[in-house]
């Protein structure tokens, strides 16, 4: 078992720098008090208007944050990656309110989790981690406005080509997920990728997308030319 918390240590420290700085007694005590959970992908991680109960820090896998609208619509606000936390996590701890949207697991996930208690201690005593924790708010702000200039200016064919684009150049997701991603339905997602295999820019499978025209793609999603440090 202390082998075991030794690797979950060493884990933690790599991928989450601010907590190298905790004293060592302080870190032993993290790792004590915190829960390891391995869920597989579609975990119900949070749901709306539950009550937060601990800060993750994602290991593995991947957490896709959304919102689900009264008509049944779902646009997904944000994924936490390996690495990285959930600022709306952060935002209910520090303001001890309920969530509001929730979190699914995009893959075989695993995440150790601080409970309220020695979040808020750590906020108290480690600047490093205070400043890691504010910081995700200014990080996630620029991603949250971006998200809300796209669906408010862009069509959906741009926004699915610039989709596409970052998750190339082969993309294992159905057309469910990627509406889901995108805040629309999967019927139109369909419409446009058939639009976009007839013009030769990608070529679709079972739970797959190929892209094979990078170039075409970023007209469509007006993007201009490939910049020249990325052209082989």
């Amino acid at each position: 078992m202390e082998t075991d918390k030794t690797t979950l240590g060493e884990r933690l420290r790599a991928q989450y720098p601010a907590l190298r700085d905790l004293p060592e007694a302080e870190f032993s005590r993290l790792l004590a008090e915190g829960t390891l959970r391995e869920v597989p992908a579609g975990t119900v991680m949070f749901d709306e208007a539950q009550p937060c109960m601990g800060f993750p820090f994602v290991l593995d896998g991947a957490i896709g944050v959304s919102k689900l609208a009264e008509n049944g619509r779902e646009i997904q606000l944000y994924s936490v990656d390996a690495g990285e936390s959930c600022i709306l996590t952060s935002s209910c701890l520090l303001g001890s309110v309920d969530y509001a949207a929730h979190g699914v697991a995009l893959a075989p996930t695993t995440v150790f989790i601080l409970p309220r208690p020695t979040f808020e201690r750590l906020l108290r005593t480690s600047d490093g981690f205070r400043r890691y924790v504010f910081g995700l708010f200014a990080d996630r702000i620029s991603d949250l406005m971006t998200t809300v200039e796209e669906v408010a200016f862009k069509r959906l064919d741009q926004r699915l080509a610039a989709l596409l684009l970052r998750r190339g150049p082969t993309v294992r997701a159905t057309h469910q997920q990627l509406a889901d991603e995108l805040g629309s339905v999967r019927e139109i997602v369909s419409r446009i990728m058939r639009n976009f295999a007839s013009q030769g820019l990608v070529q679709t499978g079972r739970e797959q997308i190929t892209i094979l025209d990078s170039s075409g793609l970023r007209r469509v999603a007006g993007l201009g030319p490939v910049p020249a440090s990325e052209t082989p």
